[in-house]
């Protein structure tokens, strides 16, 4: 089992930055590879970027590559999402998500942050 919350999510002007995080709870965190997605109003939920659990493997959506880094402390158990050169386009509420190791997919789910860009 592994609990999340995200944290960080905030109203912030285009062309600013903003950080998330995202704690976990549970064991299976530190073996975990762990994602960001996000959905905007209206819109399917998306990927946004991925990370091994080791850290040593990113992976990033076309849309925020070169803008967007997701890291993990491992002792800290907890998951980040530095955003940069932020817009509009970005708005949406921003969830993190576990995938134990052997699963394949994403099991657990955090609640949810919401970011807002104004333009």
């Amino acid at each position: 089992q592994v609990q999340l919350v995200e944290s960080g999510g905030g109203l912030v002007q285009a062309g600013g930055s903003l950080r998330l995080s995202c704690a976990a709870s549970g064991r299976a965190f530190s073996r975990s590879a762990m994602g960001w997605f996000r959905q905007a109003p209206g819109k399917e939920r998306e990927f946004v970027a991925s990370i091994s659990w080791s850290g040593g493997s990113t992976a990033y959506a076309d849309s925020v590559k070169g803008r967007f880094t997701i890291s993990r402390d491992n002792a800290k158990n907890t998951v980040y999402l530095q955003m940069n050169s932020l817009n509009p386009e970005d708005t949406a509420v921003y969830y993190c998500a576990a995938s134990p190791p052997y699963v394949g997919r994403y099991d657990y789910w955090g609640q949810g942050t919401q970011v807002t860009v104004s333009s």
